[in-house]
């Protein structure tokens, strides 16, 4: 057997690969890309869902466009303070801490006060059903109630109740991934401290409103003319409350015909408690 037909193949290969490594080597170190440990430090105080509320698709970009001074440090929606006080402190910057907000449902329309056009039985997501002659719900600015909101929530802060979303306000985070979900517009963020809110997107005149919902805003102006603080006006036939101007009375909830005024804020609650300690403020 002719060893040295065995072994020059052998140390070829292997002066071959060592040479390679090494090239490859100083190549890694010379075209190396220069990575910021900042953005380690910051996606560690980010919380880790990807949800895409800011905006990006996940954490890591977040961090990213913090770190490259393209967001602020409190750019995440779901971030507490703690949160952002701990990547400000990383970026060296102020934290600009924002209100937290909230998801409302601008629709108490269930399957027993609000008229339905026709039975769905297609696929069980509210963007199918609204491409379908606008839905089944004859209110075209209503819930459609099939879930796709409560499905991309990952902070497991919605559930369905009687064909509506019902919003945990202890567990919503603010992430705004419902809100964009939804293809009515019926699901929108508000300042968590906001205490009545219409739940009404309708758009249409009080008696249409009344032929499709019993519960719609009929645009009829009685809340306009209890508040005493202005805090109410109309917008294409429907209530808006303004949460800057409104103290909370309740007035404007109790003389609604419709019930179309709901408290965001639960009676006896600690959240109760800290609005009405910052509207008496």
């Amino acid at each position: 057997m002719d060893v040295t037909a065995i072994l020059v193949p052998i140390v070829t290969l292997g002066s071959m690969g060592l040479l390679f490594g090494i090239g490859l080597g100083i190549a890694a170190k010379k075209f190396a890309v220069p990575i910021d440990e900042r953005v380690e430090a910051v996606k560690a105080c980010l919380p880790g869902a990807n949800c895409g509320g800011c905006g990006f698709a996940g954490c890591e970009a977040m961090a990213k466009s913090i770190v490259n001074g393209e967001s602020a440090p409190n750019g995440c929606p779901v971030c507490n303070k703690q949160q952002v006080a701990a990547i400000a402190k990383i970026m060296q910057i102020e934290s600009n801490l924002a209100e937290k907000k909230v998801a409302v449902v601008r629709c108490k329309g269930n399957g027993k006060v609000a008229g339905q056009k026709f039975n769905y039985t297609g696929l069980m997501t509210c963007q199918d059903a609204h491409l379908l002659n606008g839905g089944p719900k004859q209110c075209i600015y209503g819930c459609l109630g099939l879930g796709s909101c409560m499905k991309v929530c990952a902070f497991d802060a919605i559930t369905m109740k009687e064909g509506l979303p019902i919003i945990d306000r202890e567990k919503c985070v603010g992430c705004g991934t419902c809100e964009k979900q939804c293809p009515r517009g019926v699901i929108h963020l508000v300042p968590i401290m906001d205490s009545y809110h219409v739940n009404c997107a309708s758009k249409d005149r009080g008696k249409e409103v009344k032929e499709v919902c019993k519960v719609g805003c009929i645009g009829c102006g009685l809340c306009i003319k209890q508040c005493e603080y202005g805090a109410i006006r109309l917008e294409e036939q429907c209530a808006i409350i303004n949460p800057k101007l409104c103290v909370g009375c309740g007035k404007c909830s109790s003389k609604c015909p419709t019930q179309a005024i709901s408290h965001l804020i639960g009676e006896g609650t600690q959240e109760k408690d800290k609005f009405a300690i910052a509207k008496r403020d």
